[in-house]
């Protein structure tokens, strides 16, 4: 508020000092930046732009070279930080920066690890009562160890004694794995659905033959819940805002729509 005044007895006429701008460091993976910028109305591009046009700040891009391979005591110094995880980031390094200069940290660093473990995430959302699928977990300790609470047949698994009837959904308990699959029962023509990232306009795959569930690692198994064939992806919750949008599920078909600049529509 002091530079406000200060710029605003400058406007005036005479001899103020300029107003420091704030800086804003951008510490994120270069593809998280340039996605925004390759398409105008992207909503990194909008966030950046929209700051800037204030003239009171000024945007500091990291880069993945110095995210990467320079100390942090060779990263710029900012004002405010915009930090978050993406694949190949090394979160616990800018969590390191942090602590050093102590800027205003607009995503939070810390809670950022729980994202990449989905059994943390459930625990979390359930501490704070916000509903969830009936869901169990399946934890093993290497792959396909046998495990006494675990009981698959041809329509059901049991985990704990709970049962999960076909169809269920079949998730990886790591985050960043995003190969999810859904079992479909024997009276629909059993098969098995794989939803993954996008692929260019797939993202899912039906496989007829597939009707045993996974065993290479630890999952979560949870009731399908139908959504009549759309998906709500939200993106940020806070006290008094939140974003999420609608869009096609991966269920339906597999394939994704596009607008005229190539956007999920």
């Amino acid at each position: 508020m002091e530079g406000g005044g200060g710029a605003g007895a400058d406007g005036g006429g005479g001899g103020g000092m300029e107003m420091k701008k704030i800086k804003i460091g951008v510490c994120v993976m270069e593809k998280k930046v340039k996605c925004g910028f390759e398409v105008s109305s992207a909503p990194m591009k909008q966030i950046l732009d929209r700051l800037q046009a204030f003239g009171e700040f000024e945007v500091i891009h990291f880069g993945d070279k110095a995210i990467l391979e320079d100390p942090i005591e060779r990263w710029p110094v900012c004002d405010c930080l915009i930090a978050f995880y993406s694949s190949g980031y090394p979160l616990e390094k800018a969590e390191a920066y942090a602590a050093l200069r102590k800027p205003f940290v607009i995503n939070e660093l810390e809670p950022q690890h729980l994202l990449h473990d989905r059994r943390k995430v459930y625990e979390r959302l359930e501490r704070f009562g916000i509903p969830v699928p009936r869901y169990a977990f399946v934890n093993r300790g290497f792959p396909y160890q046998e495990l006494e609470y675990f009981v698959e047949e041809e329509d059901f698994v049991e985990v704990h004694g709970q049962r999960f009837w076909k169809p269920f959904v079949e998730k990886p308990v790591h985050g960043d794995d995003h190969s999810i699959m859904i079992y479909y029962p024997s009276s629909a023509g059993g098969g098995m659905k794989e939803l993954f990232r996008k692929v260019g306009n797939r993202s899912s795959e039906f496989h007829p033959d597939v009707r045993r569930v996974r065993r290479e690692g630890s999952y979560i198994y949870e009731e399908f819940m139908p959504t009549g064939g759309t998906d709500v992806k939200v993106y940020t919750v806070g006290p008094e805002y939140a974003h999420a949008e609608a869009r096609k599920s991966p269920v339906v078909d597999g394939v994704v729509m596009r607008n005229h600049d190539g956007k999920e529509v």
